[in-house]
């Protein structure tokens, strides 16, 4: 298993892909390049779409075109390029915070976390858009910040059978899962799924030795295949861990970019795994020894993840 670059153009920071089965694309965004992007692996062909501030994350919509967390709100396209409807926004301050990783649940609610950009406050929340069956837009608090602090909503995924939700805080190196009753949108019996060492004191990006100088990076975006193993991109750890249901750590692929983002599974059938990487920020000695940061990559592998779950309005 080798891992090919799917994109030349390197984006700043990669995030929130999904493969789209209808249209035999792949789907992800740019965060501080402000934009939308698509890519026929057929063809090479890549597409982009400017918005108006940050999209955090995207979901196909069964009714076609997306569904967009900007940092300015939540809204629905009807198409590629289309007019965006407001939807609904999250309370919080713009001017520090935004949306971050998300994605549809089974039923087509549109899972949102946010993150703070001060790094600061413990503030992140994960909330839920429910517009099923054309009703008005319902936005609901599922993990409050008032009572379980986090910084950076990410890893967020499901159980093949959408009993398990996790999440994680990517700062504190945790990954979270709950019991998800899928009907009534509640969580229960919260657990620690995942804890992954600190950064080691003195690291930096300019360790470039073969075991990353004992870092594993941090839990951010995350996919699950359908044996359950929970597949996270560990940003600044150079390497995706799989992790099996009951949190073991199964293996760890090493990636071509220092900071991984997010993975996703696609293709025919969903044995393509694709990852988003960022570039952002990065040292001149990290990206020298990693030029292709900030590209999209995939490999082939033995076991098919999950489909998309498609929002629903």
């Amino acid at each position: 298993m080798s891992w090919q670059a799917l994109t030349a153009q390197p984006n700043e920071l990669g995030e929130s892909p999904f493969w789209h089965p209808q249209e035999q694309r792949l789907y992800w965004v740019d965060i501080p390049g402000k934009q939308l992007l698509r890519a026929d692996p057929a063809t090479g062909l890549v597409e982009t779409w400017d918005m108006p501030s940050e999209p955090g994350c995207i979901a196909p919509a069964a009714q076609g075109g997306l569904v967009i967390a900007l940092r300015n709100g939540l809204f629905r396209a009807p198409e590629w390029r289309g007019p965006l409807k407001h939807l609904a926004t999250i309370d919080y301050n713009p001017a520090h915070m935004r949306a971050n990783d998300g994605k549809c649940d089974a039923l087509g609610r549109f899972w949102v976390g946010t993150i703070d950009e001060t790094k600061v406050a413990r503030n992140a929340g994960l909330y839920a858009l429910d517009c099923r069956g054309g009703r008005p837009p319902e936005l609901a608090c599922k993990i409050d910040p008032a009572t379980f602090p986090a910084t950076t909503a990410n890893g967020l995924a499901w159980s093949p059978d959408g009993r398990t939700l996790y999440w994680a805080d990517t700062p504190s190196h945790t990954v979270h899962a709950w019991d998800f009753e899928v009907e009534g949108n509640t969580l229960t019996h919260h657990r620690t799924f995942a804890q992954v060492a600190p950064k080691p004191a003195g690291w930096t990006s300019a360790d470039l030795s073969p075991g990353n100088g004992g870092y594993q990076g941090r839990p951010d975006g995350a996919a699950v295949d359908v044996h359950g193993n929970y597949y996270a991109a560990m940003f600044e750890g150079r390497r995706l861990c799989k992790f099996a249901p009951d949190g073991t750590l199964l293996a760890e692929i090493i990636t071509p970019a220092q900071c991984p983002t997010m993975p996703c599974f696609g293709g025919d059938d969903l044995q393509t795994l694709f990852i988003t990487t960022a570039r952002h920020g990065r040292s001149e000695v990290e990206l020298a020894a990693f030029p292709q940061a900030g590209c999209v990559f995939f490999m082939r592998v033995d076991v098919p993840g999950l489909p998309v779950n498609y929002f629903a309005d």
